[in-house]
C-alpha cells in the first residue's frame, strides 16, 4: 500500500479529511521550503502538494505565480526541488506530490523523472497542463516505479470523461472545483455537491477538492462532501507576508492548524463548523 493509500485509509476510518498543503518549493528559499514542510506535518497537513515552479503556470492565479517568480529567481529548479525533497523525506513521513508541469518533466526526461523522483522519496505528480488522454507515457513511466499520477477532474467534464479519467487515477483525484485558475475565491460554486455526487457513482478513489478553497468555513463546508480538501493560495500568501520573518514558520504553521481543526470532526463536525462561522 503506498503512503497515499494508507493516508486516506487511516483518515477515513477514523472519519477524518485529509488537508493537503501547498506549498511552493523555493519560496522564499529551498531551506525555508523544508521547514514549512516539517512544521505542516506537525500541525496537522496530511499531505503535502510541492510546487514546482515554472515559467508559464497556466493553472496557477497570481499569488501563487508570484511565488513561483520568486523561487525562479532564487534559482529553484526540478532537480534542486529533487535534491531537497531527498533531503527533507527522512524528517517527515506524510506523502508529498510534486505539482509540476509537463515541459519540465520532459527536459528531465519522463523514465529519469520517474525513477529520480521515486528515489527521492515522493509519492505522487500533479501535472496540470497534461490531459489525460495524453498521459500515457508518463503514467507508465510512473507506475513502473510506484509514483501515482494524479488526474484531474474539472466540472465541465461529463459522467463518461470522469468515469475514462478515475479509471486511470492513482493515489487521489484533483477535484476542481471551478472554471479558471488557482486563488481564494468568497463562495463555493453551487454545482460542487452534485459534481461530486456523480463522481461518487464512478469511483471509489479518495476525491480531493482544490482551487479556491482558504478559509475554515470553507474548509469544513468541503470536507462535508469530499475525501480532502486542497489549499493553496491561502498558504502561499501568508508565506509571502511573513517571508523574512523570525515567524513565518510560526505563522503558516497556526494556518495550517486552523485549516486541518474542522477536517478532524467529520463530516458533522463540519456542518457545525460551517453553521457557527455564519453566526
Amino acid at each position: 500500500m503506498s503512503r497515499l493509500d494508507a493516508t486516506f485509509a487511516r483518515l477515513r476510518a477514523r472519519g477524518e479529511r485529509a488537508l493537503v498543503a501547498y506549498v511552493m518549493a523555493g519560496d522564499p528559499s529551498l531551506a525555508d521550503t523544508r521547514r514549512l514542510v516539517i512544521e505542516a506535518e506537525r500541525r496537522g497537513a496530511d499531505v503535502i502538494e510541492l510546487g514546482v515552479p515554472f515559467s508559464d503556470p497556466l493553472a496557477d492565479g497570481p499569488v501563487v505565480q508570484r511565488a513561483g517568480t520568486r523561487a525562479l529567481a532564487a534559482g529553484t529548479s526540478l532537480p534542486r526541488v529533487l535534491e531537497m525533497l531527498a533531503a527533507l523525506r527522512p524528517q517527515v513521513s506524510l506523502p508529498i506530490a510534486l505539482m509540476t508541469y509537463y515541459n519540465p518533466l520532459l527536459a528531465f526526461g519522463l523514465t529519469s523523472f520517474a525513477k529520480t523522483a521515486v528515489d527521492a522519496g515522493a509519492d505522487a505528480v500533479i501535472v496540470p497542463d497534461l490531459p489525460y488522454e495524453e498521459s500515457e507515457p508518463l503514467r507508465a513511466q510512473a507506475e513502473a516505479t510506484g509514483l501515482d499520477l494524479v488526474q484531474f477532474v474539472a466540472p465541465t467534464s461529463t459522467p463518461a470523461r470522469a468515469k475514462a479519467i478515475a479509471r486511470v487515477a492513482r493515489g487521489f483525484i484533483y477535484v476542481v472545483s471551478l472554471t479558471g485558475v488557482t486563488g481564494e475565491r468568497r463562495e463555493l460554486p453551487k454545482e460542487l455537491e452534485s459534481q461530486m455526487r456523480t463522481l461518487r457513482l464512478v469511483t471509489t478513489r479518495p476525491l480531493c477538492v482544490g482551487f479556491g478553497l482558504s478559509t475554515t468555513d470553507q474548509v469544513a463546508a468541503v470536507g462535508r462532501l469530499a475525501d480532502g480538501v486542497i489549499v493553496g493560495s491561502a498558504i502561499v500568501r501568508k508565506i509571502e507576508e511573513h517571508a523574512g520573518t523570525s515567524n513565518l514558520v510560526e505563522q503558516v504553521g497556526d494556518l495550517i492548524a486552523s485549516l486541518k481543526d474542522p477536517l478532524r470532526l467529520g463530516s458533522s463536525g463540519g456542518s457545525a463548523a460551517v453553521t457557527k462561522g455564519k453566526r
